[in-house]
This record gives C-alpha cells, structure tokens and sequence, in this order.
C-alpha cells in the first residue's frame, strides 16, 4: 500500500512538473507523445476507482504477479491503443489535459489510501486482494515513470524503493532473476524490452535472455 502511495505520488508530481514544450516529446511507450502517456494515465487512474468500488465474495484468483499477462508487442492497430492519441489531441491545450489527469489521479491515490488491503476486488474477469492489486500497479506506475521521463534527462527518476519493488515483480512473472550487474531501472528497462541490451548484457543475462522482452497486459 505505501509503495503504491509513492510510486504514484513521484509519478504524479512528475506529471506536474512538465513544461509545455515537454507534453509534445516522445514518451518510452512506441509510438506515443508524453500527452498520450499522461492520458492513458488518467485511463489506468479511473481503472483504480472502479475496480477499489468493485466488491467480489469469491476467491482469489490471481496475485500480484499473475495478475499480469504476457501479451504480443503493440502494433498501433489496437483500438485502444489508436484511441488514446485522437483523445489526448481532443484537450488541445495541455492544461486541461494535466487538470483532468490531477483530479482523477488524487482521487485515486485517496482512494487507494482509504482501502481496506484484505478486501476482494474484481477486475479484468478475475478476483484479488486490494493489497494485491495495489502492489500489481507499483510495476505499471514505475514503469509508466521510466517512460514519461525516457526523453526528459533532467526530470526526477522514480523513488528507489519502488524501482527495487518493481524489477523484484518483474522477476517473479520472468521466473528468473537479473544479474547484480543491472542496476533496477536498467532491468525494467531491458526486460519490458522498452531498450534494447547492450552486447555485455545479453552476456550477463545468459540463456534466460531468450525470455525478454517481457510484454505486459
């Protein structure tokens, strides 16, 4: 619950801290501006408030770590993926765009604060503990930090506890460990395939490299 608190809040704050010429650059997410990140930020923000309001009586289902699914790298030819752009444009000016993005997300982040972590939640078609899912969302908020500032050398990296949490989760669901070579982002970075290894790392990763990148859905 704390580490979903600080990722959040360092990604928010990040947010808040774009100038006008940065919502315009390349985000690390293919294919999107950081104006695209940030709107399907506010997306994944009003997916917390739903899914913290949305009770279920049964068993859990998946974790933490199940909770991801590997998918196929995105072409552009998902309709969600292909919305997010046309709705980022629709704000025009990036004000209101970073408005909208700071109400939803407080309400978020209050919200995840005031959750019980024991209570079942249902979403995406499967069951889990409020801890669990809010643990899930420290790797997608850290993730979505690393690419909100992939072309903004001078803005804040995310907090290190929440790298260490996240390249920790990534090797649950990779099933096998980075080398103590690769520092946390670095890990995050290869194994999502958001960069590619150098040569010395693939050398370092060994036959466990033929695993990466790791698409997560």
């Amino acid at each position: 619950m704390d580490l979903f608190s600080r990722s959040w809040a360092a990604l928010r704050t990040a947010v808040g801290e774009l100038c006008e010429q940065d919502w315009e650059r390349p985000s690390g997410c293919a294919g999107w501006l950081v104006r695209d990140l940030v709107c399907h930020l506010i997306i994944d923000a009003q997916d917390v408030l739903i899914t913290l309001v949305t009770p279920a009586e049964t068993e859990p289902t998946v974790d933490s770590v199940t909770y991801w699914n590997l998918v196929e790298p995105p072409t552009g030819e998902d309709p969600l993926d292909a919305l997010i752009p046309r709705l980022a444009a629709a704000y025009g000016d990036p004000r209101w765009l970073k408005f909208h993005f700071d109400d939803v997300g407080s309400a978020a982040g209050r919200a995840a604060e005031l959750a019980d972590p024991g209570v079942r939640v249902s979403t995406r078609g499967e069951v889990l503990t409020v801890g669990d899912y809010l643990s899930a969302y420290v790797l997608e908020w850290t993730l979505h930090h690393l690419d909100l500032i992939a072309h903004l050398p001078s803005a804040a990296e995310p907090p290190a506890e929440t790298l260490v949490a996240a390249r920790a989760s990534l090797e649950k669901i990779a099933g096998a460990p980075f080398p103590a070579s690769f520092s946390d982002k670095d890990a995050l970075l290869v194994g999502t395939g958001r960069r590619a290894p150098t040569d010395a790392e693939k050398a370092a990763l060994g036959e466990p490299a033929a695993k990466f990148p790791l698409v997560l859905g």
